[in-house]
């Protein structure tokens, strides 16, 4: 039986091999227009930070005291000596010599409940050692969940019930800070010494504009059951947050307003970072790699080529970032001047 191709049919043929080759092609594009790479890590540990100083240095750490420690950005990663077998959910260096790294405690191990779910360590030869320090005055059962550097030697620690802690000389003093919060706080950001965000549960946003002494709560009615996780500013008015559920926000008045993005995704987002105020990166659960160069206003999601999630971002230029997570997955972005032109433009 000979099947008898009409001229009807061979242009819906015709129609849908160029759909699906225009599909393909963008597929392939976006891919490529990502220049995101898998780098090789030597572990599979669940890599929860990672922290550049330059195009060259950097750390990488996560579970039972995994570090990770390149000098030539990531071409090759050497393990380090574990400076504890205990969660590094943190790491913020000031130099190629000293650094701070916050490790948690897991509680099947633990011998009593009097020991400390958190404590910081410290090193001065760029990681080699590592000095233990319990902070004076924590709750034996807080537990903190991000370094924030706030420039000239600051440092703020936040944690679980809206705990909060603040050096300003490199670590060597940590005081408490009253926090008008009792949400577990998740990340933050500073532009300067004084001016900074901190967010968390319950859709919280703190603001302070005097370097910590005093932190003012925005409220965000219209963020019911969010748990924000990140946030980055762009400049004083340009800012954005990204949570649970694939949330994203902006502001574009400093943090007084925020308004919902669509991110194009349900997946859990865990940190965000904007090169400036067109251009962003975010990562999340399921290897969500999103990226936009028009404020957020289209969110596309390049493809990360892992399905772990994905926990951390380290950015320093338009050429030169990377992100870290589940499985010892590192991944680094390196591209050439060509590749920076923006997908989209504001008419």
């Amino acid at each position: 039986m000979r099947t008898v191709l009409t001229a009807k049919s061979a242009v819906r043929i015709a129609a849908v091999i160029l759909c699906l080759q225009s599909f393909s092609f963008s597929v392939s594009a976006s891919l490529a227009d990502s220049n995101w790479r898998r780098q090789s890590s030597g572990t599979f540990s669940h890599l929860r930070t990672v922290f550049f100083l330059d195009q060259n240095l950097g750390w990488a750490a996560g579970v039972r005291g995994t570090l990770l420690r390149t000098e030539d950005g990531g071409g090759t990663w050497t393990i380090e000596k574990r400076p504890s077998e205990d969660t590094i959910r943190d790491l913020v260096f000031f130099d190629k010599k000293e650094g701070w790294a916050l490790c948690e405690r897991n509680i099947f191990l633990m011998k009593s409940m009097r020991e400390l779910r958190s404590y910081l360590l410290h090193t001065a030869d760029g990681g080699t050692t590592w000095d233990r320090l319990d902070l004076e005055g924590n709750d034996s059962e807080a537990r903190f969940t991000r370094l924030v550097s706030g420039g000239e030697g600051r440092l703020w620690l936040v944690g679980e019930a809206g705990s909060l802690y603040a050096t300003t000389d490199r670590g060597r003093s940590w005081k408490r800070q009253i926090s008008p919060t009792r949400y577990l706080l998740m990340g933050g950001t500073f532009l300067n010494p004084n001016q900074g965000w901190l967010v968390g549960g319950g859709a919280s946003i703190l603001r302070t504009i005097d370097g910590g002494i005093s932190w003012r709560t925005i409220m965000m009615r219209n963020a019911p059951g969010a748990r924000f996780e990140a946030i980055a500013f762009a400049n004083a008015n340009r800012g954005w947050v990204v949570g649970n559920g694939g949330r994203i926000f902006a502001t574009g008045d400093g943090g007084r307003n925020w308004n919902p993005q669509n991110s194009g995704t349900e997946t859990d987002l865990a940190d965000v970072k904007f090169l400036d105020a067109m251009e962003g990166w975010a990562v999340g659960a399921e290897g969500t790699l999103l990226h936009t160069t028009d404020s957020g206003a289209h969110w596309t999601n390049v493809g990360s080529g892992t399905a772990h999630p994905l926990e951390r971002l380290a950015i320093l230029d338009r050429t030169h970032a990377w992100t870290v997570g589940l499985g010892g997955t590192i991944l680094s972005l390196t591209r050439s001047e060509k590749d920076q032109a923006p997908v989209f433009r504001r008419p």
